[in-house]
């Protein structure tokens, strides 16, 4: 799923018609609609975003989704990704994997490592 299905989602599931979901937030029903088709990426603006995701009821632990998918469909990395030194050092090999190059045995364990490494309680605690 992109943002802009996401956005439709949310806001079919809150029973609002495109009108009354944009009158509701404030914002443009001409870009609204235009985002949710993927036509213009959303905000960069993290506290719009968190306006947003309160007004949809999105739950805690599906936020990070929520911002992430924001950040893809603007052609960007998510904040926390492009901060964290290890991530970036990972992503070529992660970029010759998903473009059909074979990776090396060591260069795929060492990939893998550095990706379950990022989400153990040790590393998310160094953050």
């Amino acid at each position: 799923m992109n943002f802009g299905e996401l956005i439709k989602q949310l806001r079919i599931t809150k029973q609002l018609t495109l009108r009354q979901c944009c009158s509701d937030l404030g914002v443009d029903p001409s870009n609204w609609s235009k985002m949710e088709r993927g036509v213009t990426p959303p905000p960069k603006d993290i506290s719009l975003l968190e306006r947003w995701a309160k007004f949809f009821g999105v739950v805690r632990d599906k936020q990070q989704e929520f911002f992430d998918l924001a950040a893809i469909a603007r052609s960007e990395l998510p904040a926390d990704v492009a901060s964290d030194d290890r991530v970036l050092a990972a992503l070529p090999a992660f970029f010759r994997a998903v473009r059909g190059s074979e990776l090396d045995g060591d260069k795929l364990k060492e990939f893998i490592e550095d990706i379950r490494a990022l989400h153990s309680p040790d590393q998310k605690s160094k953050g």
